[in-house]
């Protein structure tokens, strides 16, 4: 069973995501919340797999409660809701270790296979999805010398496949491109995020533009 918190300021939000996700055999709603100081607050007695998370509440915005919630080792997963334009919002929710981005309006199939997804592991926005995303906000992206004190620690392969990785290109392709095996591009990947200390894929595609290995010109730093 999968234990799915929801989190908006608005009931009605609320009661139609609990409705579609009530009627699914493997999922539980365990707990609501109405903005972010309230989520992460439940969170520390209530036990969930899963947070469905709103970007603009009261007393605590989604990304800030994110932050809180996923700093913890054995946080949950958050899924931030969000408008195409709340882009503004995205680059600082990839960091704050968000699984991925669902619209408000998401349709339930998508919905149910987004949170399927994420508690099985797997980031539910599409590296091309992540690159748009950060593509429209890159005028915000911090750029300097701190950002580039860990280049040395990748290797030259390594890097190759971060830089792939940030152009949206999936595993297999990576590999086509490459010449390399699958499994190859997918230890690659394991390695980067271990030497970076990022979560997942979205948190790499963000260091790739922020470290200016990939600039919103789509050319190698």
């Amino acid at each position: 069973m999968i234990r799915v918190m929801l989190v908006d300021d608005q009931e009605l939000v609320r009661t139609g995501f609990r409705m579609v996700l009530g009627a699914q055999p493997d999922i539980e709603v365990v707990g609501e919340a109405a903005d972010g100081a309230s989520a992460v607050e439940m969170l520390r007695t209530l036990e969930a797999d899963v947070v469905l998370m709103d970007v603009r509440m009261p007393r605590m915005d989604g990304v800030e409660a994110a932050r809180l919630i996923c700093a913890s080792p054995s946080s949950p997963k958050v899924l931030m809701l969000t408008t195409f334009d709340l882009d503004e919002y995205a680059f600082e929710a990839i960091k704050a270790g968000v699984s991925g981005f669902l619209l408000k309006d998401v349709p339930p199939p998508e919905l149910i296979s987004a949170i399927r997804s994420v508690n099985a592991g797997d980031a539910v926005i599409a590296p091309s999805t992540t690159r748009r995303l950060l593509d429209r906000v890159a005028v915000h992206l911090p750029v300097g010398e701190a950002l580039r004190r860990q280049d040395d620690t990748l290797t030259a392969r390594e890097r190759e496949v971060l830089y792939h990785v940030a152009l949206g290109l999936s595993n297999a392709e990576i590999a086509q491109q490459l010449r390399l095996a699958e499994a190859t591009v997918k230890t690659h990947l394991g390695r980067i995020l271990a030497k970076l200390s990022l979560r997942d894929r979205a948190q790499a595609v963000v260091y790739a533009y922020e470290s200016g290995l990939v600039t919103p010109d789509r050319t190698q730093g």
